[in-house]
């Protein structure tokens, strides 16, 4: 029979703090923080939930982080307070225990698109300035737009200073005349706004055998430009330039969230001296859902490439911010008839306006393409934005905050239990520790590797594997709390039987913990 057979209290004393004032960390209400799990064919019968009473412990003297991979004292000691489960706040967003499905595949298919490798071979560079690893993120073709008078492509690159990834634009055959010219660039790195692109440093190279202006930008996986979303041509009659009407046309309540951040990004950009000069359906980008309905978060990209392409050609501050508000107002009128041509029939598209928005529509409109004046400015534009119109916004905002607060929650705990499952992987089967062959097999380890065959490796009767995601999850969670709930363990010979409680296994698992990380010194 095994030396530990009959172990009933810790080796070490408890120091208990009761909870009697924090029944708030655990409510009832919470039972799906616990257990809720994705529905599992081979799941068995869902567990009893678990409240911790005021007996259950915890100590205001761990470090979160440290006291796992370093513990100073051989003594148990049990985890703070934040690391037991809170509530999502606020109260209206349903409690889950993992991350929700819409956001983690949007982050995975994120996460795809920056480490995705291109199927054709390109010609390019092994490293530019520092990046490497390029990748067109647009096709090559011999149709491409034109950026002002220069072809340009944009290339995704990855930093090796920081490995972070970046938006490379490549303005093809332009020879640089003035180094001051990227003051400009200087000037836009300093902005940092929710609403622009953030710009990061601008360079010229030969490495594409031509003199090429390399300027370099924050990477947004899988973004859509206005253009793409709204007037890539869908049917002949587009094509020939008609105004759509109400077909497909975009909600109002998502054309004042396009405003309100557009206008936004300007009055940023006017603020500190500079013109955006890309109100360019081609050159905003929606680089995500950041609401519960369709709205989506507005980037005016390309921001200061113009400065440096123009520069000999400089033009006075105040005109070129009258230009973006004209062009601001064309964007407007298009993004309302769904059509780039709708300009060409001004009369036309005011009254389409008007019979598919509202008149406050139409007036911005119209007060956007006015002639410039001393008292048209970008301040102009938001009063008649209204306030009732930038409060709302706000509190979209603040809303998908929370969310996302609410998601976080989950996933905290989430690294709370897989620093756990760090702890049985550095103990469960170690072929050798301090000169013993069957360390791992012995003393307190023996009752852990019990623990581990309990919570991962239990049978039906019919000794099918019994695959629980709910049952792993409350072991998990109980051995973390150290509860006084006892449960049997048996050995896979069944020939020795042990009664323990979660408190017991935790302790031998800290015990044996500590005796690695003293080693490791």
């Amino acid at each position: 029979m095994h030396p530990y057979l009959y172990l009933k209290q810790p080796s070490t004393p408890l120091q208990p703090l009761l909870l009697r004032n924090h029944s708030y960390l655990l409510p009832r209400k919470c039972y799906d923080l616990f257990f809720r799990v994705p529905s599992d064919p081979l799941s068995s019968a869902s567990p009893t939930p678990y409240y911790p009473t005021q007996d259950a412990e915890c100590d205001d003297t761990v470090n979160s982080l440290g006291s796992f991979y370093q513990t100073s004292q051989p003594s148990f000691r049990q985890p703070l307070d934040y690391h037991l489960y809170t509530s999502p706040i606020p109260d209206i967003f349903s409690p889950s225990h993992f991350i929700s499905d819409t956001l983690r595949e949007e982050l995975q298919r994120r996460s795809e698109s920056v480490h995705t490798i291109p199927s054709v071979a390109y010609q390019l560079p092994e490293e530019l300035q520092g990046y490497h690893t390029l990748a067109p993120l647009e096709s090559i073709v011999p149709e491409r737009r034109k950026l002002v008078s220069w072809f340009s492509t944009v290339y995704r690159a990855t930093n090796m200073n920081d490995g972070a990834t970046y938006v490379l634009r490549r303005i093809e055959n332009f020879r640089l005349t003035h180094q001051a010219a990227f003051s400009a660039i200087e000037s836009w790195s300093r902005i940092i706004h929710p609403n622009i692109v953030r710009v990061r440093e601008a360079f010229t190279t030969r490495a594409f055998n031509d003199n090429s202006l390399i300027v370099c930008y924050d990477y947004h996986p899988n973004s859509q430009s206005l253009f793409e979303l709204y007037f890539r041509p869908r049917s002949p009659g587009l094509l020939q330039g008609q105004l759509s009407g109400p077909i497909g046309r975009i909600p109002e309540t998502t054309l004042w969230s396009y405003i309100v951040q557009i206008a936004n990004a300007i009055r940023i950009a006017h603020d500190v001296g500079l013109a955006v000069r890309m109100i360019d359906p081609a050159k905003i980008l929606l680089t995500g859902k950041n609401r519960q309905v369709v709205l989506y978060l507005i980037r005016i990209n390309s921001c200061g490439i113009v400065d440096v392409l123009l520069y000999d050609t400089r033009q006075d501050t105040t005109i070129l911010q009258q230009e973006d508000l004209v062009m601001f107002g064309r964007l407007l009128i298009s993004l309302c008839c769904n059509s780039l041509a709708a300009l060409n029939a001004l009369p036309k598209a005011l009254d389409t306006m008007g019979r598919i928005y509202s008149p406050d529509i139409k007036t911005l409109a119209l007060y956007l393409i006015s002639k410039p004046g001393p008292h048209k400015t970008i301040g102009q534009v938001i009063e008649l934005i209204g306030t009732n119109r930038l409060l709302r916004e706000m509190d979209e905002m603040q809303i998908a905050n929370d969310r996302l607060e609410t998601e976080l929650v989950s996933e905290l705990e989430n690294g709370r239990l897989f620093r756990l499952l760090c702890k049985f992987g550095f103990i469960n089967e170690r072929p050798e520790f301090a000169r013993e062959p069957r360390w791992s097999e012995t003393g307190d380890r023996y009752i852990i590797k019990l623990f581990r065959d309990y919570v991962f490796h239990q049978v039906d009767e019919n000794g099918n594997p019994v695959v629980n995601l709910s049952h792993v999850l409350t072991c998990l969670n109980k051995l973390d709390a150290g509860t006084d709930e006892r449960i049997m363990l048996v050995s896979r010979d069944e020939q020795s039987c042990l009664v323990v409680s979660y408190r017991e296994v935790k302790t031998c698992m800290e015990s044996a913990f500590s005796d690695l990380c003293r080693a490791t010194r």
